[in-house]
C-alpha cells in the first residue's frame, strides 16, 4: 500500500501545531489510486453477507457508498446532529476535550441486518465506537469496521477489540 500512501498529502501543523493532517484529496482525484482503494477495502469484505454499509460524515461520505455499490449493499450516512430530516437515533459520545453526538434515521437499519461502517481515518477511536453502538441500538449486527487510514499511534483499534477491524495504509 505504499503506492497509496504516496498519495496522500501530509500536511505538517494542521489544524493546529504539532498535528499531522493526512490529506486524502490527493488520493481522490487520482483515479487509478481512489479505485485501487475501493477495490482494496471491498476484496477485505468480498463474500461477507453485508446488508448496509454505514459512512460516518464527512470523509466516510467518500467511501462508503462506492462501497455499497461494489457489495451490492444499501448505503446509510451517518450524520452530525440536525442534519437528517425525519426521525432519528442519537448517540454522544466523548471527545479528547468534550462530547459530540452523532445521528442516523431510526428506520435506517433493521433488525438483524449485517452492517459494515466505513471511514477515512481511524484515530482514537471514539467515533467508530459509537457508529457500532448506534448500528447495534438499532438492532444491526457490525459485520466489520475498515478505514483507508490507520493511525497507529493513537491506539484507536483498542476501543473495538470486539469487531472485525481493517485498514489500508497505517502511520
Amino acid at each position: 500500500m505504499n503506492h497509496l500512501k504516496a498519495l496522500i498529502r501530509e500536511v505538517k501543523d494542521f489544524p493546529k501545531p504539532g498535528i499531522n493532517f493526512y490529506d486524502i484529496t490527493t488520493l481522490l482525484k487520482d483515479p487509478q489510486g481512489f479505485r485501487e482503494t475501493v477495490d482494496s477495502l471491498d476484496a477485505h469484505y468480498k463474500g461477507r453477507k453485508i446488508d448496509i454499509v454505514v459512512g460516518i460524515e464527512a470523509r466516510g461520505y467518500f467511501f462508503a457508498p462506492a462501497m455499497a455499490l461494489a457489495l451490492g449493499a444499501g448505503f446509510v450516512p451517518v450524520r452530525k446532529p440536525k442534519k437528517l430530516p425525519h426521525s432519528v437515533k442519537s448517540i454522544a459520545y466523548d471527545l479528547e476535550y468534550g462530547q459530540d453526538t452523532l445521528e442516523v434515521h431510526a428506520d435506517a437499519i433493521e433488525a438483524g441486518q449485517s452492517v459494515l461502517i466505513i471511514d477515512d481515518v481511524l484515530a482514537t477511536g471514539g467515533t467508530a465506537s459509537a457508529v457500532a453502538r448506534l448500528v447495534e441500538i438499532l438492532g444491526g449486527k457490525v459485520a466489520g469496521l475498515g478505514f483507508v487510514i490507520e493511525l497507529t499511534f493513537l491506539n484507536g483499534r483498542s476501543k473495538l477489540q470486539n469487531y472485525d477491524l481493517y485498514s489500508l495504509i497505517q502511520y
